[in-house]
């Protein structure tokens, strides 16, 4: 696996899946940019990576990717010092005891698990487009979960969760989202060479639902013996970034690196459709096919 000369964003990149994900990419040439919301934790990431892998093309950005406002900064940041964009891995996600909401008024898990996903994709696209169209081949890799076979479909008439919230169903349904927008980008896609793809990293020992109180983190200390580790659960996002072999596959969603079905709401074209519709409305941006 060589990726000299490719460029890669890696969101959520400082601890977990992401951060073996940014430091494998990056010991294999590519030049990466991770982007969090700690500046600190950023820079200490990409200082890591350098002194692990002798590759000095590694930078981060510092952005909020729960506010509308923290994602277009991100992009901006990104599109002001680069003209190619070969990989998107949205990576970055969390799971919240209480309901919470974002600057923008809406529901956290929501905001960051698929408008982050949604809205940095959609202010990538054109540079992706035009990396495919000159070099054959760019992609968007969105992390999602095996926890989507759990949601029983989106309730898009309270996408807020104001009527019921309950963390591990909002989870469940924001990791359905993944799969649904993968699969809509997928088809809007279509002819420019650049691929969509989701994928289920494993039951993964990590940081990951450290930052809430109550009963989540008991929850998570049991991930911490019966998981697998970070360098294990990263290998399919790092796959899907890389390997020739998924060249021009789009549309999927993998487990252990292999094309297997998602849930049978995932793969209900209304809702994905009418997902995306919202999702253009709730992120402010015009209507368009991409």
């Amino acid at each position: 696996m060589m990726l000299n000369g490719k460029t890669i964003i890696v969101t959520g990149g400082t601890n977990g899946i992401g951060e073996v994900s940014a430091l494998e990419l990056a010991r294999a040439g590519a030049e990466v940019i991770v982007i969090s919301r700690s500046k600190d934790k950023c820079a200490a990431t990409v200082q890591k990576i350098q002194s692990e892998t002798g590759n000095k093309n590694v930078s981060y950005i510092a952005a909020d990717l729960s506010t509308l406002a923290g994602i277009r900064s991100a992009a901006e940041q990104f599109l002001s010092q680069h003209s190619k964009l070969h990989v998107l891995l949205n990576n970055a996600g969390g799971v919240f005891t209480s309901r919470q909401v974002t600057a923008d008024g809406y529901e956290m898990t929501f905001a960051l698990n698929h408008l982050s996903y949604f809205l940095l994709t959609h202010l990538l696209i054109n540079t992706l487009k035009a990396t495919a169209a000159s070099e054959g081949d760019a992609r968007v890799v969105n992390v999602s979960s095996s926890a989507h076979f759990m949601a029983r479909g989106v309730d898009l008439d309270d996408l807020q969760r104001k009527k019921n919230f309950n963390r591990f169903g909002v989870y469940s349904e924001t990791k359905l989202m993944n799969v649904l927008f993968t699969n809509e980008l997928s088809k809007r896609l279509q002819g420019t060479n650049v691929t969509a793809n989701s994928l289920h990293p494993g039951l993964v020992r990590s940081g990951f639902g450290k930052n809430n109180g109550g009963i989540i983190p008991m929850l998570f200390s049991m991930i911490q013996i019966f998981g697998i580790s970070a360098q294990q659960g990263a290998q399919t996002s790092i796959y899907l970034a890389s390997s020739p072999e998924v060249k021009g596959i789009t549309g999927k969603y993998w487990d252990k690196k292999k094309v297997t079905t998602p849930s049978v709401p995932a793969q209900d074209t209304a809702a994905q459709e009418k997902l995306w519709r919202i999702s253009e409305e709730l992120t402010h941006i015009a209507p368009v096919k991409v």
